[in-house]
Parts: C-alpha cells; structure tokens; sequence
C-alpha cells in the first residue's frame, strides 16, 4: 500500500506512518549535507537569518549531480544519512520532523525521532534518475559555494521513499 502524503508534515500525519509504509511525497522538501548542515547550525547559534525554517520540514540528504540543459536537475539519489547523525538532533529540536537518506542512523538519532514525533525516510540508493523524475522544481537558496551540497529548495510530487524509523522508533535496520 503507498501512503501519499502532500507537505508539510504534520502531528497527525507522522503518527500515522508505520516502519515499512511506502510513502509518496508531494510538496516542498530541502536538501543538505554535511557541510550544509553544519554552517546552518552555526548560523543558527549566531542569529544569521536562515535559508528556511525547519519546522515541519523535512531535509532530504543529497548531492545532485550537474543539472543536464533542460532538465530540473540532475541524478539525485539519497546519500549515506550516517554522516548527519552528529547534526541530527539539533534539527529536531529546531523543528525538523523528517528526514531523508539511506542507511541506518545512530541510537541517539533513533532517540531523538522518538522525543520529538519525528520520521526517517529511506529513498532507494542506485535510483537516482527515477527519483530526480519526482522532482518538479530545484533552487538553490543558501550557500552556493558548496556547489552539490548547497541548500536547495525542492517541489516534488510523488517522491518515492520509505518510512525506515517512525515516530516510535521502531527501525526497519533492526529487523
């Protein structure tokens, strides 16, 4: 069964979602990786004005490929989620209530999803081109000079994904 959800999250949404559900994803999404998150969250701590508001959001971790002439963007398929485990948290505190990657996440993580009615999504590592195809709009709104790793805000409908961890904690890597 696919679960289509149109963005934001919300409470009543996300308790809803079970380990396993295929869920299809319509709506505004943002991108970043590690470097991204990490000037993000110092800008946070330094009151710069950030890139968007992470509340009710979800991030999805990923790094494009060039964007091909008349394209919306290139191959953009989930990157390894571990290497924002150390930032994770802090975005769930700051509101954040999905994110989306591939691979499994630490136990602190899986903590914080629970403490805060947050989800882990999984995409489909190695079908990037398939996922770039849910991808309706790309636009790069916060530092450029990480080039893949800049923030994008992304309009996707029907973005293929997975719940991997939800709002209980319960996780599909633990299986």
């Amino acid at each position: 069964m696919e679960i289509k959800i149109t963005l934001p999250l919300t409470d009543e949404i996300l308790h809803k979602l079970k380990m396993g559900d295929k869920v299809l994803l319509s709506g505004t999404i943002y991108t970043a990786r590690d470097a991204a998150h990490k000037r993000f969250l110092e800008d946070n701590k330094n009151e710069v004005k950030l890139p968007f508001n992470p509340k009710n959001q979800i991030i999805y971790y990923v790094g494009p490929s060039p964007t091909k002439p008349g394209d919306v963007i290139g191959s953009s398929g989930p990157t390894t989620s571990y290497r924002m485990d150390s930032f994770a948290c802090e975005f769930m505190q700051m509101g954040l209530k999905g994110m989306i990657g591939k691979g499994p996440r630490n136990s602190e993580v899986k903590e914080c999803i629970k403490k805060f009615g947050a989800v882990y999504f999984v995409a489909i590592g190695g079908a990037a081109v398939v996922i770039s195809e849910s991808i309706v709009k790309s636009e790069i709104i916060a530092y450029e000079d990480l080039q893949s790793e800049a923030v994008r805000k992304l309009e996707v409908k029907d973005f293929p994904c997975y719940v991997a961890i939800d709002t209980e904690g319960n996780d599909i890597f633990d299986r």
